[in-house]
């Protein structure tokens, strides 16, 4: 497979991608650093928003999402993986279910769940080994639940917060349905109606989703 090959959806050759990563293009800075720059930026210059969703093809492109404020965490990943394989750092897509346990009243309200899928994440390839990460909670949105933000070594997996500051159980994983090179949007859209089929198993046309 190849994890460092533009796509539809990895379009990074486009001027809005190659513009975002245009700090990073420097030999002097090493891959890791790269890495780590790169997730930190995507980390904290997307809010994350679960309540905004679209199936159409085009609103998975990481052109169109960089050029928003808000993403979801499948968004915000496939917004790190172009920008990753723009400097050369082979990434692909993970996928999986988790289960929120703090701040889900809304959630509950609109999901019927406190349990989210598919949850985006993805693996970056460094120093030999595949290291799973997850950009998708912003650091003030951690800070305002008391819950650490996630961050990245570059030599360590980062993708849990299992726990918040006060010690309650914050997430936690209960499914992973793997790796992919490109974003499987058929994929997506039949597990997320199986999930949620009050909101998305509409039988019409319908592809924007405000909760």
């Amino acid at each position: 497979m190849n994890y460092l090959s533009p796509s539809y959806y990895f379009d990074f050759e486009s001027d809005v991608i190659q513009k975002l990563i245009s700090a990073f293009k420097d030999d002097r800075i090493s891959d890791k650093e790269k890495a780590i720059g790169m997730y930190l930026k995507v980390r904290d210059n997307w809010r994350y928003d679960p309540y905004t969703i679209s199936l159409a093809k085009e609103s998975f492109r990481a052109s169109f999402i960089a050029q928003k404020s808000t993403g979801n965490c499948v968004e915000k990943s496939i917004l790190l993986i172009a920008c990753l394989r723009a400097l050369g750092l082979p990434a692909r897509l993970h996928l999986g279910k988790v289960k929120n346990h703090i701040a889900v009243e809304r959630l509950t309200e609109k999901y019927r769940s406190n349990e989210l899928t598919p949850h985006g994440m993805l693996n970056v390839y460094l120093n030999h080994k595949w290291l799973k990460l997850s950009p998708a909670f912003n650091k003030s949105l951690c800070e305002k639940f008391k819950v650490a933000p996630l961050d990245f070594d570059g030599e360590n997996n980062s993708f849990l917060q299992q726990f918040n500051s006060e010690g309650s159980l914050f997430m936690e994983y209960t499914a992973d349905y793997g790796h992919f090179e490109d974003v499987p949007l058929d994929f997506m859209k039949r597990n997320i109606k199986e999930h949620y089929p009050h909101i998305f198993d509409t039988g019409e046309d319908i592809i924007e989703f405000k909760l």
